[in-house]
């Protein structure tokens, strides 16, 4: 009798240990897709010049279904009211950083300075894309909606 239960704590011991192992594996490659994928949308963003139309999002949909990034549930609530969702696969936040068209530190500085009379707005994008994790049933037990990859543009100049 001693011999039949070590043999089936064995075998649920190696059942943890590849569950755990390829769990890992599922995690790292997606983690690498969303990388990748971060990576990419800021090179077309400034390939771009900071105005991301129709030609720039089918160059971003081309190159995330070539290295298979796909989303369904992207929720860019749960990191900030300021993100807007694009095409339910990234997530994307505009900021000024200085002008006169958001940042009042620059326009106080315009006001008594002469030097910053032809200050103009700038601007850069925030990035940013999830870890895809669909394992059915540990999906069900933790919550993967923690794992988020951000990264920001450079600097553009606003557009009249």
């Amino acid at each position: 009798m001693r011999d039949a239960i070590g043999g089936s704590v064995s075998i649920i011991i190696i059942v943890v240990f590849i569950v755990i192992a390829l769990g890992y594996l599922a995690f790292n490659v997606n983690y690498t897709k969303a990388f990748r994928m971060r990576d990419k949308i800021i090179a077309v963003y400034e390939d771009y010049d900071g105005d991301c139309g129709n030609d720039c999002k089918t160059v971003i949909h081309n190159y995330a279904r070539k290295i298979g990034y796909r989303l369904g549930n992207l929720n860019c609530g749960t990191l900030n009211s300021s993100f807007i969702p694009v095409d339910d696969m990234y997530c994307v936040r505009e900021t000024v950083v200085q002008g006169d068209r958001g940042d009042s530190s620059i326009s106080h500085i315009k006001n008594s300075d002469s030097r910053y009379s032809d200050v103009r707005a700038k601007h850069y994008y925030t990035i940013v894309t999830k870890i895809n994790i669909e394992l059915p049933i540990i999906s069900n037990i933790f919550d993967f909606g923690l794992f988020y990859i951000s990264g920001d543009t450079k600097t553009f100049e606003v557009k009249d």
